[in-house]
């Protein structure tokens, strides 16, 4: 819970074969195929029909926009879940995604930072590296990033589980504070949550209650463990352990705190008040679905 008990209730539903409600919530195709249509104020309309339904359900967030790239065609985790394959369509229509949500009511996420398209290793099996140079990064992985920091309907990021030696050859990015910390605050002066992504990944290879206090200290605001209840119990023990032991770790807990209550309160989101209500906002969605399948 953040900002004195009010919930944040997060899901991955960013349409294709990312999904976790079915019908009757607005079926969205892969966000390759929303990119493809060219037109990003119908995909921030789209986005706003879906963040009505989520908030009438009681989401409060979405683990999306997706803001990678697809550069490697062989990529098995992303490919069409990006909106395209260059940086100026990925942060249009990323920043068209997050503006759609906030005007729903749900807070976005944009993922995986710094950059998950060029990998060829999925990283919920294995450790993925991008071997492209920091010149690269900067005009290809980054740029679309580097736009969204700027963009206020983008209230937090997703690391990525991916080495990238350019910007620090020993860790993933999630244990990184050359990437969470001076790359992220510094360089791009991104003030909004920074979330990791799933610690259950098999790209991170030490015990997760370590792994969270890393991730921690390297800048992330918030870890994830998304299915497992004794990992969750076991990263909130390390993670307190880790802020009674140590004075530098608990001030940046706190930090992170706030960063987290900021973001909660920035938005609004109502969940229905009964059956009704929500089968007159799913009704909402009707006319938007049908001009998608157009």
């Amino acid at each position: 819970e953040a900002a004195g008990g009010e919930p944040l209730v997060a899901i991955d539903q960013e349409g294709g074969r990312v999904v976790r409600i079915g019908p009757p919530a607005l079926a969205l195709p892969p966000m390759r195929k929303v990119g493809d249509r060219g037109d990003a104020a119908f995909a921030e309309r789209l986005a706003e029909a879906q963040a009505r339904e989520l908030a009438a359900l009681g989401i409060t967030m979405s683990f999306a926009p997706v803001a990678d790239i697809h550069t490697r065609p062989e990529n098995p985790i992303i490919g069409d879940r990006a909106f395209g394959e260059t940086p100026e369509v990925v942060a249009r229509f990323a920043g068209a995604w997050a503006r759609g949500l906030a005007r729903g009511q749900v807070l976005s996420c944009a993922k995986h930072f710094p950059g998950h398209g060029d990998t060829t290793v999925d990283s919920h099996l294995a450790l993925p590296r991008v071997e492209r140079d920091r010149a690269g990064l900067d005009a290809i992985e980054l740029a679309p990033f580097r736009a969204l920091a700027k963009e206020p309907a983008v209230h937090s990021m997703m690391t990525a589980h991916v080495v990238y030696p350019a910007l620090d050859p020993a860790v993933p990015a999630t244990l990184s504070h050359a990437v969470c910390t001076d790359l992220v605050r510094t360089a791009l002066g991104f003030q909004g949550v920074l979330f990791s992504d799933d610690l259950e990944m098999k790209a991170i290879a030490i015990p997760p209650g370590e792994a969270a206090v890393r991730a921690i200290a390297a800048g992330c605001d918030a870890v994830l463990v998304c299915s497992r209840a004794d990992m969750a119990a076991e990263v909130h023990a390390a993670l307190i352990k880790e802020a009674e032991a140590s004075a530098t770790f608990r001030t940046r807990c706190e930090q992170a705190f706030e960063r987290m209550s900021t973001m909660r309160r920035t938005l609004a989101p109502r969940a229905a008040a009964d059956e009704a209500e929500l089968a007159a906002i799913l009704e909402g969605s009707r006319a938007i679905a049908a001009e998608l399948s157009s």
